[in-house]
């Protein structure tokens, strides 16, 4: 699929320090409908530089399949979920996607517009 409905939709990678943090903050962005999908990979390598120093450690990529409208509140949830100061949350557009999937992943996630409240 090409064009809006494929453009609306995006992939966010975060990598996470273990196991129970990957679940913990993919269960939550499922539960919330700010995630369609997350997929856990890993155990996979990551060296990267930090405070000046090159690092080596084994993490946890998810891959988290959402509306591009929702990245701020993934970011914001993220944030609060995870345990590194400054953890990656990188987001990737779909150029191309299965019409009934994008389908799905939109139907799945909320619109990313918090309804206010009416006063009477």
């Amino acid at each position: 699929m090409t064009g809006r409905r494929a453009s609306s939709a995006i992939l966010i990678l975060v990598t996470c320090a273990n196991d129970k943090q990957a679940e913990s903050i993919a269960q939550a962005l499922v539960t919330e409908r700010l995630a369609a999908c997350v997929n856990l990979v890993g155990p996979i390598r990551s060296i990267y530089r930090w405070r000046n120093k090159v690092e080596d450690d084994s993490e946890i990529l998810l891959l988290i399949k959402t509306r591009a409208s929702l990245f701020p509140r993934v970011e914001r949830r993220v944030r609060e979920l995870h345990s590194y100061e400054v953890p990656e949350v990188m987001a990737l557009p779909f150029q191309h996607g299965s019409p009934p999937y994008v389908a799905w992943l939109l139907e799945s996630t909320a619109s990313g517009t918090r309804k206010r409240a009416v006063k009477k």
